[in-house]
């Protein structure tokens, strides 16, 4: 079952062993960065008909491969093509009416964030989300995946409240300790 017929909406995140995608600071950290993990990730975000991710991290990674972008800023007026991008605000558009037009023919929806997007995707439903775990790194502090971490909750038990099962764990990178869970939306 897909949310959104025609479209696969798929997350992407790369995590430290406490759940933060970011330090304190807002920044990804080195410690997060592994080589088998990118080139992973930029192989998915080849496959995808647009890219979604939040005006900050717009900011911060220029789109210097020139995919397809959907940027999410409360600054858009609806939907609008900018120069640079797809812009939407989700409060004056609905994600249908965005998608339908920054990837009119449907197909896959990358999702890298950051947490914002993250929230707003995972309320309105993950076909899958694609999590990167580096084993030992914690980020005291940091900004958590999903706004609702903490108090017992984890990526993983946030994923299966919102219908996803996960995948097996696959080694990306031994050394590093860096693995990758593929979460799927349940069969219906």
């Amino acid at each position: 079952m897909t949310v959104l017929p025609g479209y696969r909406i798929e997350g992407h995140a790369i995590v430290s062993a406490d759940g933060c995608i970011a330090g304190a600071d807002g920044n990804t950290p080195a410690s997060l960065n592994n080589e088998a993990d990118w080139l992973r990730f930029q192989a998915a975000l080849d496959m995808a008909a647009v890219v979604v991710v939040g005006r900050y991290s717009h900011e911060v990674n220029p789109n210097t491969m020139r995919r397809n972008r959907l940027v999410i800023s409360s600054s858009a007026h609806g939907v609008e093509r900018r120069a640079d991008a797809w812009w939407w605000n989700p409060s004056q558009a609905s994600l249908s009416a965005a998608l339908h037009s920054a990837a009119p023919r449907g197909g896959i929806v990358a999702v890298p964030g950051g947490r914002e997007v993250f929230d707003l995707f995972l309320a309105s439903g993950y076909d899958a989300f694609h999590l990167a775990r580096v084993a030992g790194v914690t980020l005291p502090g940091g900004v958590p995946l999903f706004t609702a971490l903490g108090n017992g909750q984890t990526p993983e038990t946030l994923l299966a409240a919102a219908g996803l099962e996960s995948g097996p764990a696959e080694t990306l990178d031994a050394a590093a300790g860096v693995t990758l869970v593929t979460w799927r939306r349940a069969a219906a």
